[in-house]
């Protein structure tokens, strides 16, 4: 019983953590407000990582602005289903043990990362 409780709690916390970040994201514009961090590979390089814009793409997504969004970060925006399946096999792996199996094996691993690799070389050449 006591494990089940402290998982409980666990879930009440996380819970209100991401509460708490989407309302942050909710109310403060990234593009205009210095309480987001900037991306170091940007900073330091000049080119866009797979994950610039992901700030403003939550951002225009929150307030409804599905087109913004896309133009802040396609790539990512369009695997929010995807990250959705992670989470959902992650927290009930024991449930759907295949499901888990499939979405973390090495070669779904390898082939995401690829997929985002190709992402941040587009984006570069094409100025998105």
């Amino acid at each position: 019983m006591k494990h089940s409780a402290s998982r409980n709690v666990f879930t009440v916390a996380v819970a209100v953590c991401a509460l708490v970040v989407v309302a942050v994201y909710f109310l403060a514009d990234p593009a205009h407000n210095g309480l987001f961090p900037k991306c170091v590979v940007y900073q330091l390089t000049g080119y866009k990582c797979p994950g610039c814009g992901s700030q403003r793409m939550l951002h225009a997504l929150l307030h409804g602005d599905v087109a913004g969004a896309w133009r802040q970060n396609a790539m990512l925006l369009s695997s929010l289903p995807l990250l959705a399946v992670i989470v959902f096999a992650q927290v009930r792996q024991r449930t759907y043990p295949r499901l888990y199996e499939a979405v973390t094996s090495p070669i779904t691993v390898t082939l995401i990362v690829i997929l985002f690799i190709v992402w941040a070389v587009i984006r570069n050449i094409y100025g998105w």
